[in-house]
């Protein structure tokens, strides 16, 4: 009876936690689309941004999907690792910095950390940051690149920082199912998906 009372207390808590980091990101964003001078840019078109490509959000779930494979420190310092090195690649394409195969790194992202979940590797927590990080470099510029002409920047930035953080929370919480029975392959079956989404988008960019 207590161990049902204990799970049942940990479902409660995690999707409170998500709906929580759901209403504080909606809630500026209410606030800020009042004031962008641009129908849909600033805040709005940052947060809609990264959730409006596919290639994006299996890459950004499959972050949160293998921190929780990997658990702690990896479990937070991975999602945390991603959006700040994304928003220096965000400011690089804000400035208009080239960086050759954006599109290619994009997609390529979701095949590695898809396979990184599918396969449970475990590398050290320095190298699975480093390899989290150099993508995060080619979806920030992509972001960054993609400002709606005459939105407010520092807003945009922001937004798909937001909205970033919550694809990883996503990814947190359904890696998490690998403490439930079945979870485990549940989790390596999401990784496969990831995967071939991102083999998908590959091809196509290299067409």
């Amino acid at each position: 009876m207590k161990r049902n009372g204990l799970g049942l207390m940990k479902r409660i808590h995690w999707r409170g936690a998500l709906l929580a980091s759901v209403a504080l990101a909606l809630v500026p964003m209410s606030a800020w689309a009042h004031a962008d001078g641009h129908p849909g840019g600033g805040f709005v078109a940052g947060f809609l941004h990264p959730i409006s490509g596919l290639d994006h959000v299996v890459a950004m779930v499959a972050v949160g999907l293998w921190g929780a494979v990997l658990g702690p420190p990896a479990l937070w310092v991975l999602p945390v690792a991603f959006p700040i090195v994304m928003a220096f690649g965000g400011m690089l394409g804000l400035l208009g910095v080239p960086i050759p195969g954006v599109e290619i790194g994009i997609a390529t992202s979701g095949l590695v950390m898809g396979l990184m979940v599918l396969l449970e590797l475990r590398p050290p927590l320095g190298l699975a940051a480093l390899i989290v990080a150099a993508f995060a470099v080619f979806h920030g510029h992509a972001h960054g690149t993609e400002l709606p002409a005459g939105s407010n920047a520092l807003l945009y930035s922001l937004a798909f920082v937001i909205a970033t953080g919550l694809l990883h929370l996503l990814g947190i919480l359904v890696g998490e199912t690998r403490r439930w029975p079945g979870g485990r392959r549940f989790v390596q079956a999401a990784g496969g998906c990831v995967a071939l989404v991102g083999l998908w988008f590959l091809e196509q960019a290299l067409t």
